[in-house]
């Protein structure tokens, strides 16, 4: 079967489901698009992987990948083969240097890790045709912003937190990013890491 590969284009709080959280991959060159339920322990890994936090002591898919790294195993991509019953399930394709191997995979696992490895994203023809949704061309432009538009009420205390960091300079922003991801507190860390990705972009 032919592959089709994705990217992350984003996650937003499920609508569905308390304490969810709705992953979105997007076709790449294409208008379909792939929701995918996770929890939170598995979109805050997820998160880390794309703000490319370095925690002080390595979370689980960052010792997965020093583990099969010790023993020269890298993952060549990962695939989403399957969906049951309103089940999304992934494959991680591995090569040792002699010989791939499928492991099999939840797939917020296999999107950590992906994340973690660089590799890409795919799926089959036959999924997104069940599972996919296409967008407008005209809402393209304003995908992005819709996928965060759905705020819940600890969402609105973390843009207020993200507000307490306004009035600091760069470089206080640095000292406090490196001092919440110490402390292990990666969600204060992503905050303060958009802050800072917001000055440099309005520079």
């Amino acid at each position: 079967m032919q592959k089709i590969e994705l990217k992350i284009l984003g996650m937003s709080s499920s609508q569905t489901q308390v304490g969810a959280y709705a992953l979105i991959l997007g076709e790449v060159n294409g208008r379909r698009r792939l929701p995918i339920i996770i929890g939170g322990f598995e979109a805050q890994a997820i998160a880390i992987g794309l703000e490319k936090l370095k925690p002080t002591r390595p979370l689980t898919h960052d010792l997965f990948k020093n583990f099969a790294e010790a023993y020269n195993i890298i993952i060549k991509e990962i695939i989403i083969d399957k969906f049951v019953h309103g089940v999304f399930f992934a494959k991680l394709i591995c090569f040792d240097g002699k010989s791939f191997r499928e492991i099999d995979s939840r797939t917020s696992d296999a999107v950590a890790l992906a994340i973690r490895y660089d590799c890409p994203i795919y799926t089959y023809e036959k999924i997104l045709s069940e599972a996919g949704i296409i967008i407008d061309e005209e809402s393209q432009v304003e995908e992005k912003d819709d996928l965060f538009n759905d705020v819940s009420d600890e969402e609105h205390d973390n843009i207020n937190i993200k507000n307490e960091f306004s009035g600091y300079s760069l470089n206080e922003l640095s000292e406090l990013l490196s001092e919440a991801v110490e402390n292990e507190d990666y969600e204060k860390a992503s905050l303060i890491r958009d802050e800072i990705n917001r000055r440099k972009q309005n520079k």
